[in-house]
């Protein structure tokens, strides 16, 4: 009877499983559809001249296709002579919809490359991600570079992707195989990797048929266009040059950084050689081992990650074997898991700016990080082998006990890991930054809320920002000391208290964090719906501006000030609103009075200096206290808040702190992390 009841069980709960499976998948073929509307939409939104700009220029009066001259008169066509043998035909063909059908097309092969690269993850892989992996391979080729690049300016960079990928996984016969492949290098020359890869991995006849589909489509454009060959081939070495300068900050290969860097001549070239020579013979080498491993997906991207990198020139529509990377697995724990796709994904959609701060020795870094994730792909990440007993089963994650009565996101309580922290918390910085930036009505209506905002002080009395700031104003040594207080510690202890909880508290470290995501988020909803001129910039209310100094407020958006924020988002105020999250935390969490006393003392000198030195009213500091409120009370909502349960450890697992051992006849129950208790840990 307990047997059937449990079985029972069980069928409902894998019912109700496979349920929410297939609403996921649902969802996800929705955001497939929605980025293809938006993705056409926005291709043939441009206007004349400012979109296609490949097909438009080989097709258009006077293009380069319809012409008796040399394709590479102008500095547009970027691809082989075969290349442009091939699309001459179907250019002319699709002249009068040229737009349409060359952006429904990029989009089929789009998606065809999608549902390829996911029927060819290494196996096993459970029924759910089989469901849910073509969706979500085709949504982020959709939003990455190299896609947005080839439907804007028409180019063909995904079209060899994808004929090696079906020579690789959808076709049957060496012969075959060959064929598409060749027809690839034929389009992009550094595709000729893949034929060394076939005859390394012992397919000979796959590979000498790729090389003679190479030649056979490279001979003809030879004969029909040996002017254009010559420039192609030899005088502009593999299409070196074409396209734009080779030093740009687009051309992402190794010779286009070593030019960045101020390397030219015999020089260049000899660095150039052995640096290529040395990624082709460590890469290819660790593509066959992944190979010969059952991992064909990663070694076709870990050859196409060493093509990037060697090419004499690699456009941002040539990127896509980078993203075919992130199918690689790193990492003993699960927590780890996620480094390597999220750094792939946010490398091939965001620009380096976004990674990483604006600092002069970080530059070389933000210029070249498609370049450095390709050599690291190639040449250096440590993807883990399928014998490795951490292929399927991690090293798991510790969760808190769920919170009673709570349907929320589960507690961590392990350390996150550190890389994958600070590269999120730079991106949504950078994100937080451009939407705040973005949230502004103009002046006028800024100005008509910051004169709301003094009628209602001065209705309940609490109008002391002319005072305070004439005050201080006056007073030298405490106006540098509040100009010195407000410019400098709005960041340093918030980063502060997360580094100690990150290294002392894991746990709360999480809890901390998520409050006051959540709590910007809030912010970021009443710059958008709420403009507001600070007092600083309210005119004829004779506020001195102590910090920036005398500004014409006439023209408020003076200097550099302008491009690096916005000076009408002073509601809620985020200065006094960060300041009371670190109050409350050093509060809650700080073994010692005098802890606690300092972690008070902050907010309140914090809305001192932002009133005395005119850049919010007293309201704005109320605002910044009710979204921190909203922030904890969010996290308790979706996490069950801070909480000191006993941690749900999976029996068998390893000691999170730990590498796993062999399983022994008696499994231990592992020890809890530091921040939570010893006792009543339970297994789940």
């Amino acid at each position: 009877m307990a047997n059937a009841e449990h079985r029972v069980r069980g069928d409902a709960a894998a019912g109700s499983g496979g349920d929410r499976t297939r609403v996921v998948r649902a969802a996800l073929w929705l955001v497939v559809a929605v980025l293809a509307v938006r993705q056409t939409a926005t291709a043939l939104g441009r206007p004349p001249g400012q979109g296609l700009t490949g097909p438009e220029t080989w097709t258009g009066p006077g293009g380069v296709l319809r012409m008796t001259g040399s394709l590479y008169d102008g500095d547009r066509f970027t691809g082989t002579p075969f290349a442009g043998l091939v699309l001459r035909t179907p250019a002319r063909v699709a002249e009068q919809h040229l737009g349409l059908v060359w952006t429904f097309g990029s989009l089929l092969l789009v998606a065809a490359l999608g549902v390829v690269a996911a029927r060819a993850l290494p196996g096993p892989v459970s029924r759910r991600t089989a469901l849910l992996a073509a969706p979500v391979a085709i949504s982020l080729l959709m939003v990455s570079l190299p896609v947005r690049t080839a439907l804007h300016l028409g180019q063909t960079g995904v079209l060899p992707v994808l004929l090696v990928l079906l020579g690789c996984f959808a076709v049957r016969g060496e012969h075959a195989r060959g064929v598409l492949i060749g027809v690839a290098a034929a389009l992009q020359p550094t595709v000729l990797l893949f034929v060394v890869l076939l005859g390394l991995t012992g397919r000979r006849r796959a590979a000498v048929t790729g090389g003679l589909a190479f030649a056979g489509c490279t001979a003809p454009a030879w004969a029909v266009r040996p002017g254009d060959s010559w420039a192609y081939w030899v005088h502009h070495v593999a299409g070196a040059g074409l396209g734009g300068d080779a030093a740009d900050l687009a051309n992402q290969s190794l010779h286009g950084a070593l030019l960045r860097f101020g390397l030219t001549g015999p020089a260049e070239v000899a660095l150039l050689l052995v640096l290529a020579g040395a990624v082709c013979v460590l890469g290819l080498r660790r593509a066959v081992r992944y190979a010969r491993d059952g991992q064909l997906l990663l070694a076709v991207a870990v050859t196409g990650c060493v093509a990037v990198a060697v090419s004499p020139t690699t456009w941002p529509h040539q990127l896509l074997w980078v993203l075919l990377a992130a199918a690689g697995r790193v990492g003993k724990r699960a927590g780890d898991r996620r480094l390597w796709p999220v750094v792939v994904v946010l490398v091939l959609t965001l620009p380096g700016t976004m990674l990483l701060p604006n600092l002069a020795v970080l530059v070389p870094v933000r210029d070249n990080v498609p370049l450095l994730a390709a050599l690291a792909a190639a040449c250096a990440v440590p993807f883990l082998p399928r014998a490795s007993p951490y292929w399927r089963d991690p090293v798991p994650t510790v969760y808190a006990a769920p919170a009673p009565g709570r349907r929320g996101m589960r507690r961590v309580l392990s350390r996150p890991n550190l890389l994958l922290e600070l590269l999120l918390i730079r991106v949504v910085y950078s994100v937080y930054a451009q939407v705040r930036l973005a949230a502004t009505a103009g002046r006028d209506t800024a100005e008509r809320h910051g004169r709301q905002i003094h009628a209602v002080e001065r209705w309940l009395h609490i109008d002391i920002e002319h005072w305070a700031n004439r005050t201080v104003a006056g007073i030298a040594p405490l106006r540098g000391f509040f100009d010195f207080y407000y410019s400098t510690f709005h960041f340093i202890v918030p980063l502060t208290i997360l580094g100690v909880l990150y290294v002392r508290r894991p746990a709360e470290y999480r809890w901390a964090r998520a409050t006051i995501g959540f709590a910007t988020l809030v912010a970021l909803v009443g710059f958008w719906l709420y403009p507001l001129a600070p007092p600083r910039l309210m005119p004829g209310l004779g506020f001195i501006d102590t910090v920036h100094g005398v500004q014409d407020l006439a023209r408020p958006d003076y200097g550099s000030l302008t491009a690096v924020t916005n000076q009408y988002a002073a509601m809620p105020s985020l200065h006094f609103g960060w300041s009371l999250w670190c109050g409350v935390v050093v509060v809650l969490l700080a073994p010692r009075g005098w802890m606690k006393a300092l972690g008070l003392l902050h907010p309140l000198l914090t809305v001192c200096a932002i009133v005395a030195t005119a850049n919010h009213w007293v309201l704005d500091a109320v605002g910044g206290a009710v979204v921190v409120g909203l922030g904890f009370a969010l996290a308790r909502l979706l996490t069950g808040g801070r909480r000191k349960d006993p941690a749900v450890v999976v029996p068998g697992a390893a000691k999170p702190w730990e590498d796993r051992t062999p399983p022994a006849a008696a499994v231990p129950v592992p020890r809890p992390p530091d921040d939570v208790p010893a006792q009543g840990v339970r297994k789940g």
